[in-house]
């Protein structure tokens, strides 16, 4: 099966494709990335290709490109926390604005589209009257969830943030974060009591003083988990009542245009490299 292939086959595979195609070779993570960023490229001229992690990517790149010399290769990665940590990548190897491709979303106008459609305009507008726009909500309100990572990240806790139960922690009236309540979930879903709620409570806020850009720190996946919270128990219409996280991460992909893709530093910088080379990469935006 094509996701247990390891980096030496996937570039041996875009290698063979050489001898029938001569576009441009787009090497994306994962499947998700890949209904994104296909929609949004030159689909005559450009070939994208799922790598299935963001290491396999880097790796495969780096050998087409570099090792290989083919010069018609780049690929795209979720950031993650490299900002943070001052990882760098350079071309041909490039990465989403925020910390991941929904985060990008999220930040967008697409948002807004989403919530035209799913939200109901005097819920949404009582929303935002009494507790300030929606974005500006979720991002707060991500930002202790994303900031307890970066300190796991920093100090090998073994912190394991799958399958969070949000409802546990995110207000259904106000969105907010209960940081108590999101450290207990956090240790419980860890299986790990010998952690001190208390002493990680304490690191965590400690961190949060430093104020860093919020984009770059919070994980996409949990603000679409308080957007969902959002709509179905506060401003979204009766077609939010059974939505899933999957529906609501699909209804962003298909708001999020080329317009929207103009905006990010992604498409300028992918942009920039491609046509420096004369290569085609994303549609114009026009059609």
């Amino acid at each position: 099966m094509r996701e247990y292939l390891g980096t030496t086959d996937i570039a041996n595979n875009i290698s063979m494709l050489r001898g029938a195609f001569d576009g441009t070779v787009l090497v994306v993570e994962g499947i998700t990335d890949y209904r994104l960023y296909g929609k949004l490229s030159d689909r005559e001229n450009v070939e994208l290709i799922v790598a299935h992690s963001k290491d396999n990517t880097s790796t495969v790149v780096k050998e087409l490109f570099h090792n290989r010399k083919d010069d018609k290769v780049l690929g795209i990665v979720d950031s993650d926390l490299d900002r943070v940590l001052s990882v760098r990548r350079d071309p041909p190897l490039f990465q989403t604005d925020t910390r991941d491709l929904e985060g990008m979303m999220i930040r967008s106008r697409a948002l807004d589209e989403v919530i035209w459609e799913y939200g109901e305009r005097a819920k949404v507008e009582n929303f935002v009257r009494n507790h300030g726009e929606i974005r500006d909500v979720l991002i707060n309100s991500a930002y202790p969830l994303g900031t307890l990572m970066l300190i796991s990240e920093n100090n090998g806790r073994d912190l394991c943030f799958r399958d969070l139960d949000f409802g546990r922690f995110i207000d259904r009236r106000t969105l907010q974060c209960d940081i108590r309540n999101m450290v207990d979930e956090v240790i419980y879903n860890s299986h790990n009591p010998s952690l001190s709620p208390k002493d990680l409570r304490k690191r965590l806020e400690e961190e949060m003083e430093h104020h860093r850009d919020p984009w770059t720190i919070c994980r996409g996946h949990d603000l679409v988990e308080i957007l969902l919270i959002g709509l179905k128990y506060i401003f979204g219409g009766y077609n939010c009542s059974n939505m899933r996280c999957g529906e609501l991460n699909g209804a962003l992909r298909l708001a999020f245009d080329i317009e929207h893709f103009t905006e990010t530093k992604l498409y300028r910088s992918t942009s920039d490299w491609a046509c420096k080379r004369d290569l085609p990469l994303w549609i114009s935006g026009l059609e």
